[in-house]
């Protein structure tokens, strides 16, 4: 398919060069989509149909056999030979069962090593005689070692996160999952679902996936292109909102909460619609030998108009000229002119009503009214009465005022508030589809700032709020959906673990009560004896080493997790032992498989073994108790196959 594409001869099928540079790029970037993966093969199971799709069902239909793959494949004919994992057809490769066959005689499952086929196994789901069975090929893909960056799950994937990746685009979805219930998944194979089933109307509108920080990012660049799907483009919310703002400045938690707070969008609106003034004086347009006079009342009108409709602050003082110039013409034609939509402009750009404009609807610079509101006092004061009190207001002012936008040390807090201006004043740019993932640590104002890119699309939110662990994480996801904009959307909650063992997941979850009460605990598939490991130690440094090089014996990636100020240490006591070590977002290789991470990045990542450093360190490093056991959450659910805790100092009461 792929040579037939790069044969393709454009030089007498284009009218002109632009045309063939266009055409030049697509066939570029479907040579790209169709490039071969290493150990990555392109069919992986296999449905018989009792009767063709769509025929009658009569007695004697012929059946139909397909080859299930990532990606749809054809023969030199156009004949199609393995039918893409999205199209209708796959659907109960993921959803038949022996309750439910849906017209299928036979699945199979396909195994593979290094990219060669070594294994297939069957479902006879029409058999009576044959009893169910969890899938061995199926356990073992989920449990293949981690080495390298995230990878699909198209032939893992189970019926309840089927559901959710084929739910329409129209709708709006939220994914409440715990740790290794592959929600991150999910959410990806949804965007390649919906860009197989909706591609032209996302190609216009755009998708984009949010995740928490650039090694996240980093680490699942790879899912969707190889699904074939190369433009979805990604980003954290820092990304988002400081465009042209530099972040140098950091908050203390007590001043970030009230800047994350919703309450700060109405404080906002107040200080950009502040600058409006009622017009006291006429307005006199001289044009030619005539004056035409407009008087102050209805000016007033004007403006009292533009401001009751529901338009952004700056459409209505580009429309303000235009309404004063149109109130113009009527005089001209009252007089008995007959004037046209050439002069309406010509009077709209008069010196005198440009002039008037200004006065009574300046521009509004965003960067430099949050610096006034974070400066000024009295300006605060004024735009937050009622809504912030005098001790919340004194929490967000800062202490050493800048003189300038550029000298300002903006935080990533203050970059929300200068795009929530933005927005007053233009309305921000609406993509097709937005995917939210680790969502339970987005501020109030921080999901408005990501619900402006998708007003007139669809979201996906991905989370456990469980694993928030910033002082503003959310309560509830119907709080978070409705700062979103998303009330509407539907929760779903994935309660069945397939990536960490049911040891770990049962040890981790005795932190719930304490941390997110009510929650439903994971329910792990997956039974690992011998996965968890606690020991006590009386030399922590050196038992930590020890028990990397003891996971190292194993096949995979390790994880060493440990507190953020601990990380030096362990660095050095790693480079005394000469134990080569990765950063997070560096890709795992044959050579390279030890990551030293800080806690406040693992959230996301997953290891084949995990080692975490000292518990209660990394609780005591954190603003208060319940975000710190929040964060020895996520790194005690990072494991695939085991995980070893070494402590010093006593384990956390609720692990005891």
């Amino acid at each position: 398919m792929r040579e037939d594409v790069e044969s393709l001869d454009i030089k007498d099928v284009t009218a002109n060069w632009v045309n063939a540079a266009v055409l030049q790029r697509q066939i570029d970037d479907r040579i790209k989509a169709l490039a071969d993966l290493s150990h990555t093969p392109l069919f992986f199971g296999r449905l018989d149909y009792l009767h063709a799709p769509g025929a009658d069902l009569a007695e004697g239909a012929e059946g139909e056999r397909f080859y299930i793959g990532r990606r749809h494949v054809h023969d030199a004919d156009g004949d199609p030979m393995v039918i893409d994992w999205r199209a209708p057809v796959s659907q109960p490769f993921y959803r038949a069962s022996k309750k439910d066959p849906l017209d299928v005689g036979l699945r199979r499952r396909f195994g593979y090593t290094g990219g060669e086929l070594t294994a297939y196994e069957d479902e006879r789901l029409t058999d009576p005689t044959e009893s169910t069975h969890t899938s061995r090929l199926l356990q073992a893909e989920i449990e293949r070692p981690r080495v390298g960056p995230m990878r699909d799950i198209v032939a893992t994937i189970q019926p309840e996160q089927d559901e959710i990746v084929r739910s329409g685009l129209s709708g709006s979805v939220c994914v409440q999952g715990g740790p290794g219930t592959g929600k991150t998944a999910v959410g990806l194979h949804r965007v390649a679902y919906l860009l197989y089933a909706h591609r032209d109307r996302l190609a216009r509108t755009g998708t984009l996936v949010i995740g928490p920080n650039k090694s996240f990012l980093h680490y699942i660049e790879q899912v969707l292109p190889a699904l074939g799907e190369l433009e979805v483009k990604q980003a954290t919310v820092d990304d988002l909102v400081t465009a042209g703002i530099e972040v140098r400045g950091t908050d203390p938690a007590e001043s970030a909460v009230v800047k994350g707070d919703a309450r700060m969008a109405e404080v906002l609106r107040r200080a950009v619609w502040s600058h409006v003034t009622t017009p006291t004086e006429p307005l006199v347009v001289v044009r030619g030998s005539r004056r035409w006079r407009v008087p102050a009342y209805e000016l007033a009108e004007i403006v009292e108009e533009l401001r009751t409709r529901d338009i952004r602050y700056g459409a209505a003082r580009e429309a303000l000229p235009q309404r004063i110039a149109h109130t113009v013409l009527v005089r001209m034609e009252q007089a008995g002119e007959a004037p046209d939509d050439r002069v309406q402009d010509a009077v709209a750009r008069n010196t005198a009503v440009k002039a008037a404009v200004k006065t009574i609807w300046p521009p509004v610079d965003p960067a430099k009214l949050v610096l006034r509101l974070l400066n000024d006092p009295d300006f605060l004061a004024t735009h937050a009465e009622g809504v912030l009190t005098a001790d919340e207001q004194k929490t967000i002012l800062t202490a050493k005022p800048a003189r300038s936008v550029k000298s300002a040390k903006w935080s990533a807090a203050d970059a929300v508030l200068i795009d929530e201006t933005n927005d007053l004043v233009a309305r921000t740019h609406s993509l097709g589809h937005v995917v939210l993932d680790e969502a339970q640590d987005l501020s109030p104002m921080q999901y408005r700032a990501v619900g402006r890119r998708c007003t007139t699309g669809s979201a996906t939110v991905l989370g456990d709020l469980a694993q928030g662990t910033t002082p503003w994480a959310t309560a509830s996801w119907a709080e978070a959906l409705r700062h979103l904009g998303k009330a509407e959307a539907v929760v779903e909650e994935l309660t069945a673990g397939f990536r960490v063992p049911r040891e770990v997941i049962a040890y981790a979850s005795k932190l719930l009560p304490s941390i997110s009460p009510g929650l439903t605990p994971v329910e792990s598939v997956r039974e690992t004896p011998g996965s968890l490991n606690v020991r006590e130690s009386s030399a922590p440094d050196a038992d930590v080493v020890a028990a990397c090089v003891e996971s190292l014996a194993h096949e995979g990636s390790i994880g060493l997790i440990a507190a953020d100020p601990r990380i030096p240490v362990l660095a050095a006591a790693l480079e005394a032992a000469g134990l080569p070590y990765l950063a997070p977002g560096e890709e795992t290789t044959a050579e390279s498989r030890l990551t030293l991470v800080p806690a406040s990045l693992a959230k996301g990542l997953e290891y084949d073994y995990v080692v975490l450093d000292d518990p209660a360190t990394l609780v005591a490093a954190e603003p208060d108790e319940r975000t710190g056991l929040r964060r020895l959450y996520v790194a005690l659910t990072r494991a695939v196959s085991g995980l070893t805790v070494i402590h010093a100092t006593p384990l956390p009461p609720q692990l005891t």
